[in-house]
This record gives C-alpha cells, structure tokens and sequence, in this order.
C-alpha cells in the first residue's frame, strides 16, 4: 500500500486536487474531515476543546462554532497552538483509522489530504508528498474573495501557516496553481502519471521508506 501525502495552504486549490484524485478513482482521507468528526458534540475532542477555550465557543445546539473558535486561534499563536496540541491525537487516530479500513477494503493507493501534513510530522510515512503551491499574493487573493475577509484577516490566516515556498521545497510533486483550472487540470494528469496507481507492493504506514 503506497500512502501520498498531499498538503497545500488555504486558498491554494489543494480541495480542489483532492477532489480530482477523489474523481480519478483514488480514495482521499481528508483530515479536515476527520477533525469535523473529532469535534462533535460530546466527543472526547470537543471535551478538550471546551474545557480550554470555554463555552463561549459554543453554538446553541452545543457544537463547536467553528468560524469563532478559528477567529480566535488565527489572531493568537499560542491560542492556536493550543488547539493544534489538543486536536493532534485525536485527528491522527482518526487518519490512521481510515487509512487502515481503506487498505483492509483492498486499496493500493491512498492519498491522505493534510493541511499540517509537515507540522505534524506525518510526512515521514507518505510517499510522494504533493504539494499545491500558489504565490502569497495569489493566496491572499483568493482567500480574501473566498470568505469575504478584509486584508489583515486573510495575512493572519496566511501567516499563521508554514510559507508555501517552504512547503514547496519539501515536495516530490509540485502542482503550481497559480494559473487557470485549465491549467490546473493539466498538471494533475502529469501528476497521475508520475503517482504509481497500479503499484502493488505493500508499503506500511508505520514502515514505509522513502525508495517504496
């Protein structure tokens, strides 16, 4: 089983790849998914969130508002280390789960969708890592369109993010999206033909060295 790592930053498209992956017949773990299920109500991760950020955080129906606990985690490094210490555990649990019904499900390849994919260290078991890189402008950009944030809000989401350039020279794979979807769709299909799909040989997540 051969585990490809894919990361970007916000508002670089890396969704958007995912989903071609997703559609070109390569399950995706999306660890922002798995962070969603991990902060439900009642869970063990919302438990801890709760406790150290407090109600307020809280929607009426008791689940986590999610854009107030992130205005609050991107305006303070701390607060979103923090966060980031608290969630770790339960999220890599979560990959490592979904990763390991997939490859009991009989797939060979798996793409695990990781924003901190290098802050957490779990680019030490993927292999290749993709990275979608845009410019900072670009993300800027985008991001402020996207959520319809002011200047400053958007750079401390940015910033608040390991550089993409820095990103970029950890990669196997760079998929440049600072073009059109056009173009974007033409790097994958470079991209799905240095992934090898139809590899066959075992690769454990635990054990899988860098010339699997």
């Amino acid at each position: 089983m051969r585990i490809v790592g894919l990361t970007g930053g916000i508002a670089s498209g890396k969704s958007t790849v995912s989903n071609l992956f997703k559609a070109s017949g390569i399950p995706v773990v999306d660890a922002d998914v798995v962070a969603r299920d991990v902060l439900k109500k009642g869970s063990g991760g919302w438990k801890k969130v709760v406790a150290a950020f407090g109600e307020d955080i809280l929607l009426p129906s008791g689940e986590v508002d999610r854009p107030k606990l992130g205005q609050i985690v991107f305006s303070s490094d701390s607060k979103r280390q923090l966060l980031n210490k608290l969630m770790a555990p339960y999220i890599s649990t979560g990959i490592i789960w979904e990763i390991l019904k997939l490859w009991a499900s009989g797939a060979k390849v798996i793409v695990v969708d990781i924003p901190l994919l290098f802050e957490v260290k779990m680019d030490k078991w993927t292999k290749p890592i993709v990275v979608v890189w845009v410019s900072q402008e670009t993300q800027l950009n985008r991001l402020m369109e996207r959520d319809g944030l002011s200047e400053e809000d958007a750079r401390n989401r940015v910033m608040a993010q390991m550089p993409l350039d820095s990103k970029r020279s950890k990669a196997d794979v760079v998929i440049d999206n600072n073009g059109s979807l056009d173009d974007l769709h033409q790097q994958f299909d470079k991209v799905l033909t240095e992934i090898p799909i139809n590899w066959i040989g075992f690769c454990s997540f635990f054990f899988c060295s860098t010339s699997a």
